[in-house]
């Protein structure tokens, strides 16, 4: 004959039922926002790889000489050399790719060359503005849910509700987790299971600062772009003898990939 299990037996069961859903339940939703949040991330650093860095590259290959690069770094307000490679000014592949299927405006060559690299410093200006923005979203969703979770932890001891699922007895939780509780191992076990947040969003995404508006140093820009238009190659002043630069066919494997 099967033993029916006493009213005590029972409430254990059902605590520790209670105690498991609680606990695990809270822990895959803040998995679950932790991988959003990941997702996330993930979606802004490709805006920055992939937006940001073309409008900062074409300028590079136009500005050609560091020293003019470091200029206009230091005018805007960069101090990070974002995405600068010497091998981009030195490249003439690379610089028909990013100049590929570019539009240019302007009644001279050198108009349309100087109307090009203001167009591309107002890109750049408003995709870092859309970033900047979008990463102070990504650290308030992060501070929400490093919150939840220290919330969490001010309501629910793990170690002391460990301690009390070994006190209903080694089946079930107690039992299943740990293979029965030892003394002394309710603290490491309840380190295990701490749910730990995410990174930080400045230890993952790269954090620009403000840029300058164009307003604010159109005057200086013109000057730098004038000394840059000096030292152009023939093949880069032939592309701006036009209203559009031709495109350019891309191959796997080289250098610059899918430009805008």
């Amino acid at each position: 004959m099967v033993k029916s299990p006493g009213i005590d037996e029972v409430m254990s069961s059902e605590i520790k039922q209670d105690i498991a859903e609680r606990y695990f339940g809270f822990r895959r939703l803040i998995e679950e926002d932790g991988l959003d949040l990941e997702e996330r991330i993930r979606q802004h650093s490709f805006i920055l790889e992939k937006r940001i860095s073309f409008d900062l590259i074409r300028i590079y290959v136009l500005l050609r000489e560091e020293r003019l690069i470091k200029a206009f770094l230091e005018l805007i307000g960069l101090r990070e050399r974002l995405f600068f490679d010497p091998y981009l000014t030195e490249s003439e592949n690379i610089a028909r790719r990013v100049l590929s299927c570019q539009e240019f405006h302007g009644w001279s060559r050198a108009g349309r060359f100087r109307n090009f690299i203001l167009d591309c410093y107002e890109k750049l200006s408003f995709h870092a503005e859309a970033y900047r923005t979008r990463v102070e979203e990504l650290q308030q969703q992060h501070g929400i849910l490093v919150e939840e979770i220290e919330q969490f932890y001010r309501k629910n001891d793990i170690s002391a509700i460990l301690h009390f699922v070994q006190s209903l007895g080694d089946p079930g939780i107690a039992g299943d987790m740990q293979g029965g509780m030892e003394i002394g191992l309710a603290e490491g076990l309840a380190s295990k299971l701490r749910i730990k947040p995410p990174l930080p969003v400045e230890q993952v995404l790269v954090l620009l600062p403000p840029l300058k508006s164009l307003a604010a140093i159109k005057s200086k820009l013109k000057k730098l772009i004038g000394q840059a238009y000096k030292i152009q190659p023939p093949w880069i002043l032939e592309l701006f003898s036009r209203g559009s630069s031709p495109c350019e066919r891309r191959e796997a494997g080289e250098e610059v990939q899918n430009a805008e």
